[in-house]
């Protein structure tokens, strides 16, 4: 496994190029300010004409364009768009239009290794993927610190596609943190697997789990958030730090005593493994993104509906109002909704 860091970098190569970077959402706005911020000095923004980021585009000064248009002009399209909308953006608006010797980037391997994208044989293709959030990425960056990324190539047309990779992860702050090569096919299964069983999908169903558990024993609604919601970040800190030995070591003995006596039987290994080699066959085989991309064609019903349930779970109404008694939490917060 080859790792690069700020040394082994040229971050002028991409300083060299114009980036349109096609989307402005979370991890769209975090390259582009990350790129204007070390230099990069041609940046354009590729939104659609009714897209509702235009405001937040305009707001920092940086070029507009339409997606059709930022395929001719750029050198370098780093697509930003969420995954079910990139096949269609490539076909209409970024195959008929990029040059000869373009590079197209992905921030994620799905629609290359999947082959819902079969890109034209004449540029590079290549995936610079942080690991975390785009708000994340912003913010770490303007700490002086960065997010880890992910690098692969998938075409090679000009000898030098991962040198230019690994370039545009510096600008991004990348190579503060280190930036590991890989391949499409390795960044994506394992990229949705770690968010469906553990990092989104797994934590967000034990907490909710725990949750309701408390709540439906008779313990005030109150009580059930700081056990089950607000104390997870001061876990994950402890283990985003050193580990999970750093965490264990920093707890009680009687909170460490029952991760190993209660934590198997809340969380069965044996049960669990075998579900999350099921969920790993289905991401390994297609089957999740045939699954996804149907839903996506016919509007997205079942989706919609588990993100309203979702929302109107009274943990969040809970948060919500506890959230207000810490205002030093939102005075902090990554993501704000109006400008990123």
């Amino acid at each position: 496994m080859r790792v690069y860091y700020d040394q082994d970098a040229d971050v002028n190569l991409i300083k060299s190029k114009k980036v349109a970077i096609i989307g402005y959402g979370s991890q769209g706005h975090a390259h582009a300010l990350n790129l204007r911020d070390s230099g990069v000095r041609e940046i354009a923004v590729a939104l659609r004409p009714d897209s509702v980021s235009t405001h937040k585009v305009k707001a920092e000064n940086i070029t507009l364009l339409s997606p059709a248009d930022a395929a001719r002009w750029a050198d370098v399209v780093m697509v930003l768009v969420p995954d079910e909308l990139q096949a269609d953006l490539y076909q209409q608006d970024l195959k008929p239009h990029l040059g000869n010797g373009a590079v197209l980037a992905f921030a994620h391997g799905l629609n290359i290794h999947f082959n819902l994208i079969e890109p034209r044989k004449d540029f590079d293709v290549l995936m610079i993927a942080p690991k975390g959030p785009g708000h994340t990425v912003r913010a770490e960056y303007l700490k002086g610190g960065g997010v880890p990324c992910l690098v692969a190539v998938a075409q090679n047309v000009s000898g030098n596609a991962m040198e230019l990779a690994v370039s545009y992860a510096a600008a991004i702050g990348g190579t503060r943190a280190g930036v590991i090569e890989t391949t499409f096919r390795e960044e994506c299964e394992t990229d949705l697997f770690g968010e469906q069983t553990v990092l989104c999908g797994g934590v967000t169903s034990l907490i909710r789990a725990g949750f309701e558990t408390l709540v439906e024993a008779g313990y005030a609604p109150e009580m059930a958030y700081f056990e089950c919601v607000h104390e997870m970040k001061l876990i994950v800190d402890l283990i985003y730090e050193g580990g999970l030995a750093n965490m264990l070591y920093s707890i009680s003995n009687t909170a460490e005593y029952g991760t190993y006596v209660s934590g198997p039987c809340a969380v069965p290994q044996e049960k669990t493994k075998k579900l999350m080699r099921q969920i790993l066959e289905n991401i390994q085989s297609g089957r999740f993104v045939h699954d996804w991309l149907t839903e996506c064609r016919v509007g997205q019903p079942s989706f919609k509906a588990y993100r309203r349930h979702w929302a109107n779970h009274p943990l969040e109404a809970v948060g919500t109002r506890l959230r207000h008694m810490m205002p030093w939490i939102t005075a902090n917060r990554l993501v704000e909704r109006n400008t990123n």
